[in-house]
């Protein structure tokens, strides 16, 4: 089979070079010639691990290529993905469709034959349907077919999520694009990978539905622990107890500051303004959505209040700025609220991020970037843990208190032990679980 790719982002690169894993001749379409050029060296613009040995494994096997020409790219496809961001629209909310139906208007003058024309960018319900709309127009006739084929890749292990899914979920109206798509899929439904087939809106539902879920148990457990903190119970213990519980699961019930990246915020967002405009507000995700908003601030208030209620002049060390570890991914992560909001309370600010400092560097300003944790750590008045990277998780916490002004730390993860902090000599606070006393 010959598929293209339309947007080498995030998801069309990993999907892209996953189905040419499978064998699958795989076309990546991007208007912008300096990511092509790159890819085409062999350089990857995400950091996603793994990614970087899979793309250069399938173009040297032929497989896989990369392309500005759209025309080219579309040729003789069985299928065309419609990979291209979706990001919230300015002053709404909604889902910003522009890119998606400018690509549907591209291909559908492109195609030199019948193909199936598939959104796999994250897109409200009905948006199917319009492309088909403009498909038709464009072509006069039914020579595409339109379906829904959403991605459920966490980032960090995109890989590992493509290869080996839950579930597959196609939304399609005819046979002729089921059976396309079940046939580009076969690899997986070999392995038994269930494979659910449903109409157009349903698969952009389940999205949506699917991505509020997730983003509700983070905010859950972080309300959790915020009542923990006030009777003196342990948040850990909480999430394993009823994680424990087969109905419940363990998964994203871990308290923290907030959750970010690409997916949850827009998309929460996104299913709240459908559900409105469809008078069938979900008002369980509004007030997800208000507090998770709250609770990034809210994070660099308890910094404060760690500090004695200010940190004019202080030193602020800061341990990973990405908005969870195994990505460069700086959109909505909870240290965008937190950094600043520390800057303006007085304090200086060093930060070290594994992966994500490139980036970082474009969002934050007045920061004093350090080249690794030690740097970031040394002078310190109050080390601040944002995210979990397993480069802090076994730090050499006699070295840390050295390098400290202050032996005080924030630890917004809680990878630390409370009561092990404390045999350390350390002013440690968590989120949602009892401080053991200094010297314990």
């Amino acid at each position: 089979m010959r598929i293209a790719m339309i947007g080498t982002g995030y998801v069309g690169l990993v999907s892209g070079a996953c189905f040419s894993e499978f064998g699958t001749d795989v076309v990546c379409v991007d208007k912008d010639a300096g990511k092509i050029d790159r890819l085409k060296r062999g350089e990857i613009p995400i950091y996603e691990p793994g990614l970087d040995q899979l793309v250069a494994k399938n173009v040297k096997a032929g497989r896989l290529s990369f392309t500005t020409d759209l025309a080219e790219g579309v040729a003789g496809c069985d299928a065309v993905f419609i990979a291209v961001g979706t990001p919230s629209r300015r002053g709404d909310g909604h889902a910003d469709l522009s890119y998606v139906f400018a690509a549907a208007e591209e291909v559908a003058t492109a195609v030199d034959g019948p193909t199936v024309l598939v959104t796999k960018s994250t897109v409200p319900v009905g948006t199917g349907r319009k492309v088909k709309e403009i498909v038709d127009r464009v072509r006069g006739g039914g020579d595409i077919e339109v379906a829904s084929n959403p991605e459920f890749l966490r980032e960090g292990s995109a890989i590992e999520d493509f290869m080996r899914p839950d579930r597959v979920v196609i939304g399609a109206d005819t046979d002729e694009a089921r059976e396309t798509l079940r046939a580009l899929y076969r690899p997986l439904y070999l392995n038994e990978t269930p494979i659910l087939f449903t109409a157009l809106e349903t698969a952009e539902l389940i999205k949506y539905a699917a991505n509020a879920f997730l983003a509700m148990k983070i905010t859950f457990i972080n309300e959790v622990a915020d009542l923990c903190e006030k009777v003196g119970a342990d948040v850990q213990q909480v999430a394993r107890g009823i994680g424990l519980d087969g109905r419940i699961g363990g998964k994203f019930l871990h308290a923290g500051p907030g959750y970010g990246g690409s997916c949850f915020p827009k998309d929460t967002l996104a299913l709240v303004r459908t559900a409105q405009e469809a008078a069938a507000p979900i008002r369980i995700v509004e007030t997800v959505v208000e507090v998770n908003e709250a609770r990034k601030r809210r994070m660099a208030e308890k910094v404060v209040a760690h500090c004695g209620g200010s940190v004019e002049g202080l030193t602020i060390g800061v341990l990973g700025l990405t908005f969870k570890p195994n990505t460069d991914d700086m959109r909505d992560a909870p240290s965008l609220a937190i950094v600043p909001a520390l800057q303006q309370g007085g304090a200086t600010l060093r930060a070290y991020d594994p992966e994500g400092m490139a980036e970082a560097r474009r969002l934050l300003d007045g920061v004093t970037w350090c080249q690794d944790t030690y740097e970031a750590i040394e002078g310190a008045d109050c080390l601040v843990i944002i995210t979990e990277w397993n480069a802090f998780r076994n730090l050499d916490l006699e070295r840390v208190r050295g390098l400290m002004k202050r032996p005080r730390i924030v630890d917004l993860r809680n990878i630390y032990k409370p009561e092990d902090m404390a045999e350390q000599g350390f002013d440690y606070l968590s989120v949602g679980r009892p401080a053991a006393p200094a010297g314990a």
